[in-house]
């Protein structure tokens, strides 16, 4: 059955931005059978681990360890409103695994819409300091069992593409367990998944499914928890043409994960079919947001240059969601990047109150005929 066609977004949530609050209350009203509070935030927010299936098979999970990256907390939703509908998928999946989820492990960075805690500690990079609560409920959870997989869920950036053309709406990875990147076994039962995920979805957005570096980061979550023994795999929702609200990369991270469960339940630690992750393309960096080409500034003598702008995404209190602000990166010859946007402003006069745009500051310019 094609789960494509399956899909269900959970309509309580249709923003990109999740509040802590509306998610626990949603938490708390539907699925209080299946969550326990793990510990408490550094602002002192409850952290939810659900609980769902009956399989010997286990698996741990955790969505916005980086507090703007969403598109894993609505991905399990949906699934969860999904398989609702789909009663048979859910109960072969769920009654060969069980899955243990934490729901937004970094609620005060998902608040404000900020990579970091409160602490302003980046939790995927504070595996040895311990510095963050938050790690160590984490490790915590690691811990209490035997965990035979977990998925470290994650966002990247609107700058990553497969081949230089289409965007990476998702990537993946069997992270490396050593500087050498030796292909393990446990990094060859990720990519076994991997590579069934893979297979599907390949199908439904072809050309827009990468894969990750595989450098060995000494600090980072997922490189130590395989270091240690338990296969994990990264997720890396990305960006969808025209959709920087990223319903679109929703839709197929929900049907991703979707895949992998029913991967790990069907594979069952074996490594079958490994060989095939290897033939998902290498994410790589060659996009801006926008480009403005030609740009002729106002200087005594003639400058024609490129402007390279990236959005930041801001989340400003009392609003439902993010806004996207223009920021310029670069200012010169942007020839080696393309732009999602491209516009040409040959004979177009720019009106700005610099001469020159200012590096790493917000837009202040504008063009007329």
């Amino acid at each position: 059955m094609n789960f494509e066609q399956l899909y269900s977004a959970n309509p309580h949530f249709p923003n990109r931005y999740i509040s802590p609050e509306k998610l626990f209350s949603y938490l708390q009203t539907n699925l209080s059978d299946f969550i326990l509070e793990i510990g408490r935030s550094y602002l002192g927010k409850p952290i939810y681990k659900m609980t769902i299936g009956t399989g010997s098979i286990h698996v741990l999970a955790w969505s916005q360890m980086h507090g703007n990256e969403s598109n894993a907390t609505h991905a399990m939703l949906d699934l969860l409103t999904t398989l609702d509908q789909a009663p048979e998928l859910k109960e072969n999946i769920f009654g060969k695994i069980t899955l243990d989820f934490i729901f937004m492990l970094n609620p005060d960075g998902s608040e404000k819409w900020t990579r970091m805690n409160a602490a302003e500690i980046d939790l995927n990079r504070d595996f040895h300091n311990e510095a963050s609560a938050e790690i160590k409920f984490l490790k915590n959870t690691v811990a209490s069992k035997k965990y035979h997989y977990a998925l470290n869920l994650h966002e990247q950036r609107t700058i990553f593409t497969t081949d230089g053309i289409h965007p990476a709406t998702l990537s993946f990875l069997a992270p490396s367990e050593n500087v050498e990147r030796t292909v393990t076994e446990n990094r060859k039962k990720c990519m076994a998944v991997i590579a069934e995920v893979y297979r599907h979805l390949k199908e439904m957005i072809p050309n827009q499914i990468g894969r990750y570096s595989d450098e060995f980061y000494p600090t980072s979550t997922g490189d130590n928890f395989i270091k240690a023994g338990m296969p994990t795999i990264l997720f890396e929702g990305g960006h969808f043409v025209e959709d920087y609200t990223r319903t679109g990369t929703r839709k197929y991270y929900t049907v991703a994960l979707y895949y992998a469960l029913k991967a790990i339940s069907d594979l069952n630690s074996a490594t079958t079919g490994w060989e095939a992750y290897l033939e998902i393309p290498e994410n790589r960096e060659t996009h801006y947001d926008i480009i403005y080409r030609n740009v002729k500034l106002n200087t005594e003598h003639d400058c024609i240059l490129d402007i390279a702008v990236q959005y930041r995404e801001i989340f400003e209190e009392g609003k439902e969601d993010i806004s996207f602000v223009p920021f310029v990166m670069e200012a010169g010859d942007v020839k080696m990047k393309k732009g999602w946007l491209e516009i040409d402003c040959t004979g177009k006069k720019f009106i700005c109150p610099t001469k020159y745009p200012k590096l790493d500051a917000e837009v202040n310019f504008t063009f007329e005929d």
